[in-house]
């Protein structure tokens, strides 16, 4: 994994499971194994080249292992590795952080606020 020079080590963190799919397959890798066309199904959206770029991201950063098995037609199957299941107490929290926020239902121009001074303490030493 290439690793920035950062005084936020939250940053880290984003720049590995960041972007709009990883924690997209992250959660659905915690349920389990999932062969590559799953993912894609439960995935709405994602297109297979986005998909295999995200999970060749995700196991060169040491989350996925990808398991080929030699039949005719091969089998691949996806699974978490233990630094990929660490991560399944960080998705809880955000998943409980967004229904929240949903239950809350702020208005737009609260939510962009609320996000700003949130960004501002982050990038603050």
């Amino acid at each position: 994994m290439r690793r920035k020079s950062t005084t936020c080590p939250a940053e880290i963190t984003l720049e590995v499971i960041g972007g709009r799919w990883k924690m997209v397959i992250l959660y659905h890798l915690f349920q389990g194994v999932k062969r590559f066309s799953q993912l894609r199904r439960a995935a709405e959206g994602i297109t297979q080249k986005m998909l295999t770029q995200q999970l060749r991201e995700m196991e060169r950063d040491g989350l996925v292992h990808r398991e080929v098995y030699p039949e005719v037609p091969p089998r691949v199957e996806y699974s978490l590795t233990p630094l990929g299941e660490s991560l399944k107490p960080v998705v809880d929290e955000m998943s409980k952080w967004g229904l929240r926020l949903l239950g809350e239902k702020p208005a737009p121009e609260a939510f962009d606020a609320y996000l700003s001074d949130l960004t501002l303490k982050l990038i603050q030493p």
